[in-house]
């Protein structure tokens, strides 16, 4: 993904999705059951080569058909035997990919969409944390297919969030008598940032053992074919 103000464009940090809704990519596809960002997503010579042979290549023909680029890009690539693919073009922000990504930026986000806005990126510093990240989607019971809503969330009340760990809610509601509830198939995206990837995961399934609802369920290996990292329990 990156910001474009029609002329100059910044990329944020790769992110890495994962589709199917059961562990190991099993099951069908559902909108995303989880993200990280962490060096292992892309090394530098295929992140070069996207940016060269996708990225500046899609933004200057989008600009000499008539229509320079202002906004939110995002690449939905493959990572083939033949090299980088685009698989989709999305002109928004991609989710739980966000959710990963802008827990690790340091800069203001209002300054950097007024700059798009005024074509004027290249006045705004975009600072992105050193750190890795991970987000694990909490889903209701039957999503992708039907899923039932209306379902008491227990347990959020107990987790302390900061700057470093983010519960981001997608499909809930108030409750009559307060608290949540779910209201849709993904959720909450619980987010995590730390120097590692591993730390990161320990925080995000740390703050999962904290949550439940009847039928809840999540993947257990976000992220775990990184850095031959193991599945949790």
């Amino acid at each position: 993904m990156l910001f474009a103000d029609g002329r100059n464009y910044a990329l944020m940090p790769p992110a890495r999705d994962h589709k199917r809704i059961g562990e190991n990519d099993t099951g069908p596809n559902t909108g995303g059951m989880g993200a990280i960002t962490d060096d292992s997503v892309l090394d530098k010579t295929t992140l070069d080569c996207i940016v060269r042979d996708v990225v500046e290549p899609t933004l200057q023909g989008a600009s000499e058909e008539g229509f320079p680029f202002r906004g939110i890009l995002f690449v939905g690539l493959m990572l083939t035997a033949a090299g980088p693919r685009v698989l989709e073009y999305n002109v928004r922000f991609g989710d739980p990919e966000t959710q990963a990504i802008l827990i690790r930026l340091k800069s203001d986000l209002f300054s950097i969409f007024q700059a798009t806005i005024e074509e004027n990126l290249s006045s705004v510093k975009v600072e992105w944390s050193d750190q890795s990240s991970a987000c694990v989607v909490l889903a209701s019971a039957g999503y992708p297919g039907a899923y039932e809503t209306g379902v008491s969330i227990n347990g959020l009340d107990h987790i302390l969030t900061n700057n470093e760990l983010r519960i981001f809610h997608a499909g809930t509601s108030k409750a009559a008598g307060g608290g949540f509830v779910t209201s849709g198939g993904r959720v909450l995206g619980v987010t995590a940032a730390a120097a590692t990837l591993e730390q990161a995961l320990v925080n995000c399934y740390g703050a999962i053992d904290r949550i439940d609802w009847q039928g809840m369920q999540y993947r257990r290996d976000i992220g775990r074919f990184s850095e031959g990292l193991k599945a949790s329990n």
